[in-house]
C-alpha cells in the first residue's frame, strides 16, 4: 500500500511540472547514415551489460521491479518535457539520475533505450535513425556520469541531498555536452571547422539546459527524499542510497 502511495507522491510531482512540447531529441534523419550507425555501434556493448544487470539484480524482486519502473516514468515523463534549442535538436531534462543512483548506470541504459524508443515510435520525439546517438548521450554518457559523482560524494562523507542534486544535475548536462560533440561531428563549421561548430553548439544550448539541470536536480532531491522516508519505515529497501 505504501509503495502505492510513493508512486502516486512522485507521480503527481512530475504531472504538476510545467510541460513544454514542440520539439525532440536529434530527430529523425537529421544525423549522417555514418554517424547515424557509428553512434548505434557504441551503444551496444552497453545495452548488453545492462540486460545482464538487470537480468542478475533485479528477476524475482518484486520490490527492485516496482522501482525499476518509477525510474522508468520518471526518465519518460521529465524527458518528454521539451524546449526547442538547435536546430534538429532541443533541449529537456533526462531523468536518468534518480534510476543511476538507484540501480547503477548500465540499467538505465536499457530503460533509457525503451524510453527513446517508445517515445519516437509514439511521440515523434527522437527517431529510430537517431536512437543510437539519442541512447549513447542520454542513457549511456548521462547515467555513468551521474553514478560517479554520487558515489565520489558519499564515499567522502557528502552531504546525500547534495550528492542526488550534482549527479542529477551534471548528468543532465553532460548529455547536451555530448549532443553537441555529435552535432559538431556531423555538422562542423564551413569555416572554424569542430571547435567553432562546438562552440556555438554548447552556447545555444547552455540558455536553456542549465535552468532546466538545476530544476531536474532538484526533483530528484524530492524524490529520493520521498523513497529514503519509506526505507527508514522498511516498506521498500534500497541499498544503494546511503
Amino acid at each position: 500500500m505504501k509503495n502505492k502511495r510513493v508512486t502516486f507522491l512522485i507521480l503527481s510531482l512530475l504531472l504538476f511540472t510545467p510541460r513544454i512540447g514542440h520539439a525532440m531529441h536529434i530527430m529523425e534523419g537529421f544525423l549522417p547514415v555514418k554517424w547515424a550507425i557509428m553512434w548505434g555501434l557504441l551503444s551496444i556493448p552497453f545495452i548488453i551489460l545492462g540486460i545482464r544487470s538487470i537480468n542478475k539484480n533485479i528477476k524475482g524482486d518484486t520490490n527492485k521491479k516496482v522501482l525499476l519502473g518509477l525510474a522508468g516514468g520518471f526518465v519518460f515523463v521529465l524527458s518528454a518535457l521539451k524546449i526547442p534549442s538547435v536546430t534538429g535538436s532541443c533541449s529537456h531534462p533526462t531523468g536518468v539520475g534518480l534510476g543511476a543512483i538507484l540501480f547503477g548506470p548500465t540499467t538505465m541504459t536499457v530503460i533509457g533505450l525503451i524510453v527513446l524508443l517508445f517515445q519516437a515510435l509514439l511521440l515523434a520525439h527522437g527517431g529510430l535513425t537517431t536512437l543510437g546517438a539519442n541512447t549513447f548521450s542520454m542513457a549511456i554518457v548521462g547515467p555513468f556520469v551521474s553514478y560517479g559523482i554520487y558515489k565520489i560524494i558519499i564515499r567522502r562523507k557528502g552531504n546525500r541531498s547534495v550528492a542526488v542534486f550534482l549527479a542529477a544535475a551534471l548528468g543532465d548536462l553532460i548529455t547536451y555536452v555530448v549532443t553537441s560533440i555529435q552535432l559538431s561531428l556531423a555538422f562542423p563549421d564551413l569555416v572554424g571547422g569542430f571547435w567553432t561548430s562546438l562552440t556555438k553548439f554548447l552556447s545555444v544550448f547552455a540558455v536553456t539546459q542549465i535552468p532546466l539541470a538545476i530544476v531536474e536536480g532538484i526533483i530528484t532531491v524530492i524524490v529520493i527524499n520521498l523513497l529514503v522516508e519509506y526505507k527508514k519505515d522498511g516498506v521498500i529497501v534500497i541499498e544503494s542510497i546511503n
